[in-house]
């Protein structure tokens, strides 16, 4: 029983950090570009105005995504309650490799977002 819980509560991380960290994209954006905190793409950086929007774009990208994961990923635990500890690892396995997949898939629409917000050279259309 407790190796499920801990594999439940390890499974619950992505989505409640997806969650968290979508909010503070969203509300506190780091104020200056840099190499080190937020999202970090050579379209994100051209200017303050392409990395706020890029902030601000995948911050309610990880925000709905997170909460629309955490149902499923709850659900998906449930009948594998009283399973070997083998096929609740195999679940959490599949379950956190489609979380991860899931978040760095995010980048594309922020991306495409940027390209039909922004000119190459980081100027509004």
């Amino acid at each position: 029983m407790w190796f499920w819980w801990f594999i439940f509560v390890c499974d619950m991380f992505i989505p409640i950090l997806m969650v968290i960290v979508g909010n503070m994209m969203r509300k506190h954006a780091p104020e200056k570009i840099n190499g080190i905190i937020g999202y970090r793409t050579a379209r994100s950086m051209k200017n303050i105005d392409t990395w706020k929007f890029a902030h601000d774009y995948c911050g309610r990208l990880w925000w709905k995504i997170g909460w629309s994961m955490l149902i499923p990923s709850f659900v998906i635990h449930i009948p594998f309650y009283h399973s070997s500890e083998n096929t609740i690892g195999i679940v959490a396995a599949i379950l956190c490799t489609m979380q991860c997949a899931i978040l760095i898939l995010s980048i594309f629409p922020t991306e495409k977002a940027l390209k039909r917000t922004f000119t190459d050279d980081g100027m509004r259309r």
